[in-house]
């Protein structure tokens, strides 16, 4: 019924920019970025910075890190005030590109600095740092990060960044155009990104990603997978998370993540210039508590989520995953609403080849528990009247001789057209067993366990 890879690579290639990784890179500028502004103090605090001391503060920044470039706008002081602004700052490397509009410093202390004559993160503890239009170009992949603002407050311990946006520059037929083997393109869209208790100053050394609360407002995620293409089966197995959080030499501590007002499309394309298959996911609210590496006795995170599957059903998932196990365990439980399961064929109809002429879906609940990669778990599904058409791969058509044979023998022989209690109370519960495979991630092993559930129940075998 569902395609076996329907969620395959969804979040898969997101490794390859994990936002760590995104986070390195951002608070690296700003780091470089102040650090220009502190050299102003340092070499000349007067009104004549924009006119005598660029090209200096310039020459300064280069010999400090000969692998970067830098341009820099009008300088403006304002002495009462003590803000130190900049109208544009243009950072360039090999890797990536870095511009802000605008940059401005207030609450340094110019004093402090100018006695010591060098710089610590902890000469920012007063300061407020506010940035206009930035944008990161990573030159490789060409993909861009974008943020219509940043505000970052070091004494409230409090960092705000609205309009985010991450997306490619290449069309969909260019990006996957750029590899032989199956690629994932990602585009994603936040009103606001707010991040509260935060140790701004610990960030900016690289060695502590502390914050009580971070708060995703409005956040639309649009994810397309090629299926025409291999898989390349040199690439790296990806990590679970008590593998990713365990392996990293930076603490992590991260008290609650929020995503509020979520919004999901997830396509799947068979062919070249085909109509991909699509499943949907509305009003998204997670909330995930305890995240953290390096703890004894080991952290465990604590994920509940919910939203609307295809427009329709409610769905709602629980989670909890033990962030610094020695081995791959979590458990999942969750549910599904009613639904008219036909919404299901703008995905199975491009996917499968099959296409749902009737169906509905009463409710669902699963539990799931894993341990060390084996799951383990029970499914119960309320479901009627499901009757599935076979389609011609060519021509998309179920009218033909054999293509209605196949369909009678797949209702008669293999699909179970409903699933409610007997006179007895009694129903299929299925049965839920699957061991991970090395090559799948997280989200993957997730889905393809709860789908063979679906599968024993429904009576049809997993490709």
């Amino acid at each position: 019924m569902i395609k076996t890879s329907q969620f395959k690579n969804a979040f898969s290639n997101w490794n390859k920019l994990s936002l760590l990784k995104v986070v390195k890179y951002t608070s690296f500028i700003i780091g470089a970025i102040i650090l220009i502004f502190v050299l102003i103090f340092i070499f000349f605090s007067g009104p004549f910075i924009d006119t005598f001391l660029k090209d200096r503060i310039t020459k300064a920044f280069t010999n400090a890190y000969p692998a970067y470039s830098i341009q820099l706008g009008d300088m403006h002081y304002n002495v009462w005030k003590n803000r130190l602004r900049c109208d544009s700052v243009i950072l360039k490397t090999s890797k990536f590109t870095c511009s802000v509009a605008s940059f401005s410093v207030s609450g340094i202390g110019a004093m402090k600095i100018l006695q010591q004559r060098n710089f610590t993160p902890n000469s920012l503890s007063s300061s407020v740092i506010d940035a206009q239009k930035i944008e990161l170009n990573f030159h490789p992949s060409r993909n861009v990060i974008r943020f219509g603002s940043l505000h970052i407050s070091i004494p409230d311990s409090e960092m705000t960044s609205d309009s985010i946006k991450y997306y490619s520059l290449l069309g969909d037929e260019q990006f996957f155009a750029k590899s032989q083997f199956k690629q994932t393109r990602f585009r994603f869209d936040i009103s606001q990104i707010k991040i509260m208790g935060l140790d701004f100053l610990a960030l900016l050394q690289g060695n502590i990603y502390d914050a009580r609360s971070i708060n995703l407002h409005d956040v639309f995620a649009d994810i397309f997978v090629n299926m025409d293409k291999p898989y390349d089966k040199n690439s790296s197995n990806p990590q679970m998370p008590n593998e990713a959080l365990s392996s990293m030499k930076e603490i992590v501590r991260v008290d609650s993540v929020k995503i509020i007002s979520g919004r999901l499309n997830y396509s799947e394309r068979f062919a070249v210039g085909a109509k991909p298959g699509v499943v949907t996911f509305n009003k998204v609210n997670i909330s995930v508590n305890g995240i953290a590496n390096h703890t004894v006795p080991p952290k465990t995170a604590v994920l509940h989520g919910e939203g609307l599957f295809m427009n329709s059903g409610a769905i709602k998932l629980f989670m909890a995953i033990p962030l610094t196990s020695t081995n791959f365990s979590l458990q999942y439980s969750g549910s599904f609403g009613a639904m008219d399961v036909i919404k299901l064929n703008s995905f199975i109809e491009a996917g499968e080849h099959h296409r749902i002429k009737s169906g509905a879906l009463q409710s669902a609940t699963f539990n799931i528990k894993v341990n060390s990669g084996q799951a383990n778990g029970t499914l119960r599904v309320l479901y009627k009247d499901l009757s599935i058409a076979i389609l011609n791969k060519n021509t998309g058509s179920e009218n033909g001789i054999f293509d209605r044979i196949s369909s009678l023998i797949s209702k008669v022989f293999i699909i179970r057209g409903t699933n409610m209690p007997d006179k007895k109370g009694l129903m299929k519960i299925g049965e839920i067993k699957y061991t991970r495979k090395p090559d799948e991630s997280f989200t993957q092993f997730v889905w393809f366990a709860l789908r063979s559930g679906v599968g024993n129940v429904v009576g049809f075998t997993p490709k």
